[in-house]
């Protein structure tokens, strides 16, 4: 396998990985302030982030009953400001990822390379095949608690409120992670990292901070919403379509052309992020951005929807999804709608 061009990724991801775990300092040696302004060569701005991620995953641990294990009880220091280059592809006349298959994990429509011009010739390739490349950078992952996860020195420069969020979500990954449902994965770990940051925060009596969260959720919301609408519209368009390829490709460049006027007048009105002049003239539209982003962003509602019935409960409301998710491997979404569809059972009455 290691002759194989992906036995070849795999073993170069190893011995990155093992770098990496080499460089692992203890996070709790690192946050002792010695009464100086530098302390093992961490400035005091750096080790209040640190006490932070040890917080998160304690809070993640014995509140949200998250599954830890060892990972961010080390932090490493990278070289760089990128941990990883993740490439996704689509197909351009229709809504059709280009996947890739990993042992255990199955098969993901995403793969990060640490080799950064080895993601640019892949992405090249692609692009000479006629699919969509959306190529972009990554400062965290997670090994799904095979191997004890450090803090990374990326993932350090996000705010205290993003690095919270982060570590919770990569946590989620290490509790559940159902085989070939990428999608499902990431979107609810982007849901329990969302509303498990504005619980630790509250629970540290900092409404300003819980709240700011929300409101970073609720712009996760608007934008899946948006993204959503766009992949739908797409959709019918190329249904419409089946047989016409420059019928399907005509019809959707007018509607991403659609979708950039909504997004400068009604969408970004809408977000509470500040957004830099110009933004909606510079966003990524193409199938292989859009299907990038659902990833991240698919049916948000749903699983507030079940945090809603589950009394608003984090703990109930994981417990309850990944239940779901099991019972229906295949198809975890279709579990979710159909529990929320159905009436509410006795248990679950207050």
């Amino acid at each position: 396998m290691a002759l194989t061009r992906t036995g070849r990724y795999l073993v170069r991801a190893a011995w990155e990985e093992g770098k990496i775990l080499r460089a692992r300092r203890p996070i709790a040696a690192l946050v002792v302030d010695s009464g100086g302004a530098t302390t093992q060569g961490v400035d005091a701005r750096t080790r209040g982030k640190l006490r932070l991620v040890l917080e998160a995953r304690s809070f993640a641990a014995d509140s949200v009953r998250l599954r830890t294990g060892e990972s961010f009880t080390t932090f490493a220091r990278l070289q760089h400001d990128t941990l990883v280059l993740v490439l996704s592809a689509a197909y351009r006349d229709r809504l059709d990822r280009y996947g890739w298959w990993f042992p255990v994990v199955g098969r993901v429509p995403y793969k990060g390379f640490f080799d950064y011009d080895e993601a640019r010739r892949s992405a090249a390739e692609l692009s000479r095949r006629g699919l969509d490349v959306y190529l972009r950078p990554a400062s965290a992952f997670s090994t799904l608690g095979w191997f004890n996860d450090p803090l990374l020195s990326s993932t350090l420069r996000e705010d205290s409120l993003d690095l919270a969020n982060t570590v919770i979500h990569e946590l989620t990954h290490n509790t559940f992670y159902a085989p070939g449902q990428a999608i499902f994965n990431e979107s609810f770990a982007n849901f329990v990292g969302a509303r498990g940051a504005a619980w630790l925060f509250r629970s540290r009596g900092d409404e300003r901070a819980a709240a700011e969260v929300d409101a970073r959720w609720g712009d996760e919301r608007v934008l899946g919403a948006f993204w959503t609408r766009v992949y739908r519209e797409l959709d019918s368009a190329f249904k419409a379509h089946p047989t016409d390829s420059t019928a399907r490709l005509a019809a959707r460049e007018s509607i991403y052309a659609n979708a950039r006027r909504l997004l400068a007048d009604s969408v970004a009105p809408a977000l509470h992020m500040r957004l830099t002049p110009g933004w909606a003239s510079r966003v990524r539209l193409d199938n292989a951005a859009l299907l990038a982003r659902r990833i991240y962003l698919t049916d948000l509602d749903l699983f507030d929807a079940v945090y809603d019935r589950e009394g608003r409960d984090l703990r109930r409301t994981i417990e309850r999804i990944v239940g779901l998710a099991k019972s229906r491997p295949k198809d975890p979404y279709a579990a979710l709608r159909d529990w929320l569809a159905a009436p509410p059972t006795t248990a679950e009455l207050p």
